[in-house]
């Protein structure tokens, strides 16, 4: 039985009622999946996502789609922020699927979104894009992006430098993406890091919310893979660096949504 969302605000949490002159309105944060076990004790991909968004405990509330929770009415939220997932999107899970559709919904419906790699791939899938295996396969470690002549009249890319570091790990990709979506950043792994479709969604194949610590936990969870991939896990832990650009493009994204339901963007 699918349960009630997880609210994380210190008041009532009706995203429907009417709010007090002054109150922001909250943020959905989609849990689509948990971090690695040997990282679970640094707290959920929502945690990680709000401290790195700079969004007070009472700004988010928490859906975990994964473990069947159902996500509520759009109404009265500011933007939606959906985690990362060590699933993937072509195994097409009935939780996935449905939150693809409720995505999709949200995003004709005109409201902020921001996917994080598992969810920049569901958003593209869910407006009609192409996910699936990278031909090359892993992408892992503090990788370069490159941002693309787009991102210069983007609200979340422009004036960033041109070339930034940011935290990678994943085995999926956007392939194609839908249409009516803008290419804003790749790296030399992964041709689609970054991307707009029309003005209000954003998916981002990096993860933000990442800190060394993150980062570098993920490496050592992934070793044997890396090995086993003919790839020194030594060496890409030593190379992770701090990533104050990327999680730019996250707080961003939270003033934009902020702007937007305030009527000033």
């Amino acid at each position: 039985m699918a349960q009630p969302p997880r609210i994380e605000t210190s008041g009532p949490a009706d995203s429907g009622r009417p709010r007090p002159a002054g109150e922001t309105s909250p943020f959905l944060i989609v849990e689509t999946g948990q971090p690695v076990a040997s990282m679970r004790r640094h707290g959920g991909f929502p945690h990680w996502i709000r401290t790195a968004a700079g969004l007070p405990r009472d700004a988010a509330v928490v859906v975990d789609v994964e473990r069947g929770e159902a996500l509520p009415s759009r109404e009265g939220f500011a933007g939606v922020i959906v985690t990362g997932s060590g699933a993937m999107v072509t195994e097409r899970r009935d939780w996935s699927e449905r939150t693809a559709e409720w995505l999709g919904d949200a995003a004709q419906a005109g409201l902020p979104l921001f996917g994080i790699c598992y969810g920049h791939q569901l958003i593209a899938h869910a407006l009609g894009g192409e996910v699936g295996w990278h031909p090359e396969g892993r992408e892992m470690g503090t990788v370069e992006i490159e941002r693309l002549a787009p991102s210069n009249e983007d609200p979340l890319f422009a004036r960033l430098p041109e070339r930034f570091a940011a935290q990678a790990t994943h085995l999926q990709s956007v392939l194609k993406l839908p249409d009516g979506a803008t290419l804003l950043a790749k790296s030399d792994h992964d041709p689609v890091h970054a991307y707009r479709w029309k003005e209000h969604v954003w998916g981002v194949q990096f993860h933000p919310e990442f800190s060394t610590t993150h980062m570098r936990g993920y490496v050592r969870a992934r070793r044997e893979a890396l090995h086993g991939e003919g790839r020194c896990a030594v060496s890409t832990e030593r190379s992770v660096s701090a990533t104050p650009h990327s999680r730019r493009v996250l707080r961003r994204f939270v003033r934009f949504a902020h702007a937007r339901s305030e009527g000033r963007a």
